[in-house]
Formats: structure tokens, C-alpha cells, sequence
């Protein structure tokens, strides 16, 4: 018998599995990106894909957050490259699905949803090409690296989410969202 992965949980098995935990900013959250960005250049074709970038809280110094490395890929979406890359993302222990919010869907690989152990280090990338929407969270992480008063306030939304969603990581997530649109329309007209 197969061994059950995140892919085959329901939504409310997986929100007891991996409840919403925000914990203190911990210093080695840049160095585990760095080294997932290393295993990632040594070990996928470099013509799969053009970048590779840190975002989501855990990018930002002094952030409360859950303790998921959250990774931005630049990549073009042809048929051909985009299956070689699911392939040998999988070979790397990543499982991998297309994630449909909004009018364009992108590539998302995760990593370390041990069923077994919960605890375990995890891993999100979302791919997509340069003029996908994905990298507008570059311009909300840039912002909220420049604007501490304004990260506080997203820390602060985010541990009253994770109390009162502890176990439904869909509607956290969308419950963040007008937050973080209203952040990064404010960072478009600064930043840009």
C-alpha cells in the first residue's frame, strides 16, 4: 500500500497535522533558504529556470512567522521544461500541484509535510514567469523590510489569524489577502 502524502490528506487533516503556529523570527531562517537555493542550483537544470528569491515572512528580519521557507522561482511556462522541472523537483523531495488563484495559475512544490513527522522543516515554492503577479510579493517583502511600523501591524494580524484559524491554512491565507493587496498597491507607488 502507497504511503499517504500531503496531496491525499483533506483540507481538515491537514489543519491538524500542520496547525498554524506563528513563532519568533529565528536568524536561521535566511541561511535555510540560502542553503535549500544551493541544493536547488546544484541540482536542477539551469535552463529550467532564471531566479530564485526569498520572500514571505520569514524574509524580513524581526518577523514573527510560520516556519515554512518561502521561495519564489523564475520560470517560463512551456510543457516541455515545466515537467522536467516537476520531475527533478521531485526527485529532490518535493511534491508538486498548480495552485489557481486569481486569472493565473502557477507552479507550487512543498516540502517537508511529513505525515509522520509534523515537525519537520518545511519548504514552499511558487513558480512563475516574470510577469506573473507572484513577484509583486518581492515589492510587499521590500516594503515591510522598510516600513517596521507596517510589519507589526501584518505580525499582529497574522497571530490573531493564527488563533482564531489555527487549523485552516485556506482561510488564513485568504484572510491575510486584503492586508497584504493594500500593502503592496502602497509599495507599486513608493517603490516603483
Amino acid at each position: 500500500m502507497k504511503e499517504k502524502t500531503l496531496l491525499d490528506l483533506t483540507k481538515e487533516e491537514i489543519g491538524q497535522l500542520f496547525p498554524i503556529e506563528i513563532r519568533p523570527y529565528c536568524t536561521n531562517w535566511p541561511t535555510l533558504f540560502e542553503e535549500e537555493k544551493t541544493l536547488i542550483i546544484n541540482n536542477i537544470e539551469s535552463n529550467l529556470f532564471s531566479r530564485i528569491e526569498h520572500f514571505g515572512s520569514t524574509s524580513i528580519p524581526g518577523l514573527s512567522a510560520k516556519n515554512t521557507i518561502d521561495i519564489l522561482m523564475e520560470v517560463d511556462f512551456d510543457d516541455v521544461k515545466n515537467q522536467k522541472l516537476i520531475d527533478q523537483m521531485m526527485a529532490l523531495g518535493y511534491e508538486f500541484y498548480w495552485q489557481h488563484e486569481g486569472d493565473y495559475p502557477h507552479m507550487v512544490f512543498i516540502k517537508g509535510y511529513n505525515i509522520i513527522n509534523p515537525k519537520e522543516q518545511t519548504y514552499h515554492i511558487h513558480a512563475g514567469p516574470k510577469n506573473h503577479s507572484l513577484w509583486d510579493r518581492l515589492l510587499f517583502r521590500d516594503y515591510l523590510i522598510k516600513n517596521p511600523q507596517t510589519a507589526k501591524e501584518y505580525e499582529q494580524l497574522k497571530l490573531q489569524l493564527s488563533q482564531s484559524l489555527k487549523n485552516d491554512r485556506i482561510a488564513y491565507r485568504i484572510a491575510k489577502t486584503e492586508f497584504v493587496k493594500e500593502v503592496t498597491d502602497n509599495a507599486k507607488q513608493e517603490l516603483l
